[in-house]
């Protein structure tokens, strides 16, 4: 069971974000890669002028104030500088919430939420998410390892695996990757997605969203 930090954390634009039409949700920095390519690892916590470094991890009411009428925005979206399921129960009960109040809701993540907790949680998610975005970020294994240095093995293949569950379960279900960086063949990455039957979407390095 996940553990609620209580220090106040109530800062518009670091704890909630706009861009694009939707609002973004920054409820954690932790995380289960070191993406050499995430702004963090960097030496910068700024999204488009949004300074995203919490102070502490936000609750759900809190979250959910200073989200107000979900339906104000063409999505709900967990993406900050940190791997939202991370904080699973935080996840699916403000998306159950926020779903019961008419709104849609995105989940982008790294598609490692069954090795973290040790279970398939793909069902649950497909229940209260209407979209889900995974960071393949490589067509293999050892481009993969060079790029996102996750901290628990074969990380590759249990994101792969996520994708494959959760598309037996949802139709929308999208798989990325980060055009630009080395070693990364954006076409390639564009075959295993449509061999699997999910979207593909490539990615623009700097770009966040």
């Amino acid at each position: 069971m996940e553990q609620e930090m209580k220090r106040p954390c109530l800062e518009k634009g670091t704890v909630v974000y706009e861009l694009h039409g939707n609002l973004y949700l920054n409820i954690t920095n932790r995380c289960t890669l070191r993406c050499r390519h995430c702004p963090k690892f960097n030496k910068t916590w700024s999204v488009q002028d949004y300074n995203l470094r919490l102070a502490s991890e936000p609750d759900v009411m809190q979250l959910l104030e200073l989200i107000g009428d979900p339906r104000q925005y063409n999505q709900i979206v967990f993406c900050g500088m940190g791997e939202p399921t991370k904080r699973l129960d935080s996840v699916l009960s403000l998306s159950r919430a926020l779903k019961h109040q008419g709104g849609k809701v995105r989940l982008n993540t790294d598609g490692l939420a069954n090795l973290i907790h040790g279970r398939d949680v793909t069902k649950e998610l497909s229940e209260c998410v209407d979209e889900v975005s995974i960071s393949m970020n490589a067509q293999n294994s050892e481009v993969y390892l060079q790029h996102c240095r996750p901290k628990m093995a074969y990380s590759y293949e249990y994101m792969l695996e996520f994708a494959r569950k959760l598309s037996s379960r949802m139709d929308a279900v999208t798989l990325t990757a980060v055009d630009g960086l080395e070693g990364v063949d954006i076409g390639q990455c564009q075959k295993m997605a449509d061999a699997m039957r999910v979207n593909f979407r490539p990615r623009s390095l700097g770009v966040v969203g």
